[in-house]
């Protein structure tokens, strides 16, 4: 006889993992299943956020930071050092080391929470009494049976057409993350958040990267304002950026692989590089979930179609995440996984996406919640737009990082903040500020006239929301 339980979550990723805790701590009865596997062939949970997404880069990120900042600023510092040398195996091993603190930090919650988990890969096998029969695929074979059934899956990276991942040459994220050496010269394809964060990381320690990328704007999603000024700050640092290309044939070969491309102004180009990372975009991962099982609907895109509560086309059944409709960030995973548990316990969990913060974690870091002015003026919005520089800031001056701005939209009449925009130091830290003020539908004003500690980098939010008013008080 099955193992029966009220909820069961399938996918530990942020989604999954978060949601089987929620619903724990309501009072449910809850199994979680997934199937990543450590190099020992253990578990570890997390998803790919955790295994080669968000974590292991920004660790990476962080080593590659330290590295340039010793090889190019410590000198302004008063600092000198001589025979300089980066230990990629050892950056790689504390990278390891970080995702392992975090698959066990994740087990330990389960524990705490008396979430039940399952390794293994879980597919429905058909609906039953009680709910819905779930296969573990995994050392062992088991079913279980949940009344409530969560769908976390996440997704996985997208290929070229006819140019496969080999992890070794041809890499998605996760092999961007593995490279055992600086490659010499490297290429990546897309500018999206994991092309300019990996191509970051390799720049900085020694590789000359070459970004190629189809649409003919840099950062289309990004305000235009903040986009022209990461580009600048990228292109002085020597990330080459190419826009407006077309990939032609791309082949491997003992050297490395070489990308046959037009560029945008349609003359043939060929680059040559050691190691291509290819980061156009992702697709839902429903490999082995077998939906057709129990008739639950996909859309032409492979995710599973959910309603505005996460509620799909069977009863009891919902999804979250990657796997779903909306943008493909770890924190709108957690909050879904937030909501439908709520949901399910009867309560009214809640994700505005207008408050979604977004962040790209390169040098300068970008963030952003709400709309950009472009969107705006699409829309035919009446606005007001402030903005100050971190040139003009006391603390990004100590920091030696002047780099960037933030940059508020509110609306003309009402004064209530639209979006909230920043290239520059700590964008990831300081946009949580926005995120809370237009939550509560607070006014420009209302961050103009809040205390902000001097000196902060913060005190940029509070001068920009000044600079709405046309009053800014240190520029």
């Amino acid at each position: 006889m099955s193992q029966q339980f009220d909820v069961i979550v399938i996918g530990g990723g942020p989604g999954g993992y978060i949601a089987a805790i929620r619903a724990a701590q309501l009072g449910f009865k809850v199994a979680c299943i997934d199937e990543w596997k450590n190099d020992k062939g253990g578990p570890a949970p997390g998803g790919t956020c955790t295994n080669v997404g968000c974590i292991p880069s920004k660790a990476l990120l962080q080593s590659s930071e330290h590295y340039e900042h010793a090889a190019h600023h410590f000198a302004d510092h008063g600092i000198g050092l001589s025979n300089l040398s980066i230990d990629v195996a050892k950056m790689l091993s504390r990278k390891d080391t970080v995702v392992k603190q975090n698959n066990d930090g994740i087990l330990y919650l389960f524990k705490k929470n008396k979430v039940s988990f399952f390794h293994g890969r879980g597919s429905f096998v058909k609906a039953a009494e009680g709910g819905y029969e779930i296969k573990v695929s995994g050392a062992k074979e088991e079913v279980l049976t949940g009344k409530h059934i969560i769908v976390a899956t996440g997704s996985n990276p997208r290929a070229l057409p006819g140019v496969a991942f080999d992890e070794k040459t041809i890499l998605s994220n996760d092999g961007a993350l593995r490279i055992p050496s600086v490659p010499r010269k490297l290429g990546v394809i897309g500018s999206g958040v994991i092309g300019l964060e990996m191509g970051s990381v390799w720049r900085r320690l020694g590789a000359e990267v070459t970004v190629l990328e189809a649409l003919p704007t840099f950062l289309g999603a990004v305000d235009e304002q903040i986009a022209k000024e990461a580009k600048k700050a990228f292109d002085k640092q020597g990330l080459k950026i190419e826009l407006g290309v077309k990939i032609g044939e791309v082949k491997t070969g003992k050297k490395g692989v070489s990308i046959a491309y037009t560029n945008a102004k349609g003359e043939a180009q060929a680059l040559e590089v050691d190691k291509l990372i290819v980061s156009i975009g992702r697709v839902p991962n429903t490999l082995g979930l077998h939906p057709e099982a129990v008739g639950l609907k996909l859309d032409e895109r492979g995710a599973i179609v959910v309603d505005d509560d996460c509620k799909t086309n069977l009863p009891n059944v919902w999804a979250v995440g990657d796997v779903v409709r909306g943008p493909m960030l770890a924190h709108k995973a957690e909050e879904e996984g937030v909501a439908v548990a709520e949901r399910i316990a009867g309560q009214h969990g809640h994700v505005n996406f207008n408050t979604i913060p977004w962040v790209i974690y390169t040098s300068p870091e970008i963030a952003w919640v709400g709309q950009t002015e472009q969107q705006l003026k699409a829309a035919g919005r009446a606005y007001k737009a402030g903005t100050f520089p971190f040139m003009a800031n006391g603390r990004a001056r100590a920091l030696g990082d002047t780099t960037g701005m933030v940059k508020f939209l509110a609306d003309a009449k009402t004064d209530e903040i639209l979006g909230v925009h920043i290239v520059g130091p700590f964008a990831s830290e300081l946009i949580a500020e926005a995120v809370v003020a237009m939550e509560f539908k607070a006014s420009a004003e209302d961050i103009a006239r809040i205390c902000h500690a001097h000196p902060s980098l913060s005190e940029a939010t509070k001068e920009a929301a000044l600079a709405v008013d046309k009053r800014t008080l240190n520029f």
